[in-house]
């Protein structure tokens, strides 16, 4: 499919503007689309169980977060290799690593979820959660933790499935997920009354069925990649781990990018919860279910830059290169003034689809959403950098702006501030994350010697 899509579009010679505009805007739809889903589970939960609701699965999402990033890593790499082994005729071989691939993530998801539901509340308390929300957290945690193995199977599993010549069954894959997730979240929080342990449930069934759907496909309807016997001799298992670490390496960028979203959620819960209490968390969960729509549009534009970056990197059509990356960088300047003017102008709005705005809660979120908004231009600039980094296989660089963004920077962000400006300085520690990676990274590329080719 992608080499027809090259040979239509003659990524070296077409204008750089037009090409990027017609990956961009289906992309940037597609994902936004992804995000609805997650905002319209927290609308459901917000005006069903209230800003407790909220702040109670926000403290469960770092676990979520990290198990999603656990499969983006494996099943990237995994495609990787595949592909590979795939494009040198080697299809015993790519099939052994697919199933490598869904054994690890099996194994690495059950051992915390056994570990996570025999001690729910010592997980909860460990993830920050106050007495108040306990019951809450243990209710989600209880009700939702089963699912993650089926979370794991499916994120794996598209990787394969489009891999492997499928690409509407994968589409397919995540559409009844999404839109199981919406439906039933409406029925269980609504007419059934069962509050927060509906939310978790349906999420939890919803990930079920596009996971089984998924693992269905690699069992028994894959055109080539379809799941081995696993051999449990030593020397098979040796080979395994090999495999597997070599897979994880590869992908390991996009686990980084998710644990980016994680210590933001875990952190900011701490310093949310010392400073403002529950309704502080409760505040700060509403920003981070809209969190997912700035990453997306980070994301999109970094995915659209991507098969231009890397066509003319490979025939060396530096200029080309150079271009795409300033139209990209464009578009994310655009795209992040443009939200961050509707967050200043509409923190009332935005706010009022989670939780009635008579409520404390809401108050701090209307305070806060324009102050948290201006992080969104360095987020999505950061993003798309990381990405045009990743094109021109420049892993190092990539791997060390997504470590000091996601962590280096933004921990002692939230802890610092607050103490030199108050409230707002908690609101304002994504900002000065991201602002200080950009400048990072512009620094970096000033300081590198400008040959012919262009920044390497």
């Amino acid at each position: 499919m992608e080499k027809l899509e090259k040979d239509s579009i003659d990524l070296s010679k077409v204008n750089v503007f037009k090409l990027f505009r017609r990956y961009f805007i289906p992309t940037l739809l597609g994902m936004l689309g992804m995000s609805a889903v997650t905002a319209i589970d927290g609308i459901c939960v917000g005006h069903g169980v209230g800003s407790d609701g909220i702040a109670a699965i926000n403290i469960y999402v770092p676990v979520f977060t990290i198990a999603t990033g656990l499969g983006l890593m494996i099943g990237a790499g995994c495609s990787v290799v595949a592909s590979i082994h795939l494009a040198r005729g080697k299809v015993k071989a790519a099939r052994l690593n697919v199933t490598q691939a869904m054994a690890l993530a099996t194994l690495a998801t059950l051992l915390p979820t056994i570990a996570i539901m025999a001690f729910p509340r010592e997980t909860a308390m460990a993830l920050g959660s106050s007495e108040r929300l306990l019951p809450l957290v243990v209710d989600y945690t209880l009700w939702f933790t089963p699912a993650l193995v089926f979370q794991a199977w499916e994120a794996i599993a598209l990787f394969v499935i489009r891999l492997d010549g499928s690409p509407k069954y994968a589409m397919a894959c995540s559409l009844v997920t999404a839109v199981a997730n919406a439906v039933l979240d409406v029925i269980f929080i609504f007419p059934l009354g069962w509050g927060i342990m509906g939310a978790a449930f349906a999420t939890a069934i919803s990930l079920a069925l596009g996971g089984l759907m998924a693992m269905g496909y690699l069992l028994f309807g894959a055109r080539t990649l379809r799941l081995l016997r696993p051999k449990w001799s030593r020397r098979s298992l040796l080979y395994s781990l090999r495999n597997v670490g070599y897979q994880c390496r590869i992908g390991s960028p996009g686990l980084v990018g998710e644990l980016t979203l994680a210590v933001l959620t875990f952190v900011g819960n701490y310093v949310f919860m010392s400073h403002m209490g529950d309704d502080g968390v409760g505040a700060f969960g509403i920003a981070c279910y809209y969190t997912p729509f700035i990453f997306m549009v980070g994301n999109a534009t970094a995915q659209s830059a991507q098969p231009i970056i890397s066509y003319n990197f490979g025939l060396g059509l530096w200029q080309r290169v150079r271009q795409t990356l300033r139209v990209a960088i464009m578009t994310a300047v655009g795209c992040g003034l443009l939200v961050t003017v509707v967050f200043i102008l509409f923190p009332r709005l935005l706010t009022g689809l989670f939780i009635s705005l008579d409520t404390e809660a809401a108050r701090l979120s209307v305070a806060g959403l324009p102050l948290f908004a201006v992080a969104f231009v360095f987020y999505v600039v950061n993003l798309t950098c990381i990405g045009y980094f990743q094109s021109v296989e420049r892993v190092k660089p990539a791997m060390a702006f997504a470590l000091l963004r996601g962590v280096i920077y933004l921990a002692p962000a939230f802890l610092v501030l607050p103490g030199i400006m108050g409230d707002a300085g908690i609101w304002l520690a994504l900002a000065a994350s991201e602002a200080l990676t950009t400048a990072s990274i512009a620094v970096f590329m000033a300081t590198r010697r400008w040959r012919k080719a262009g920044w390497r």
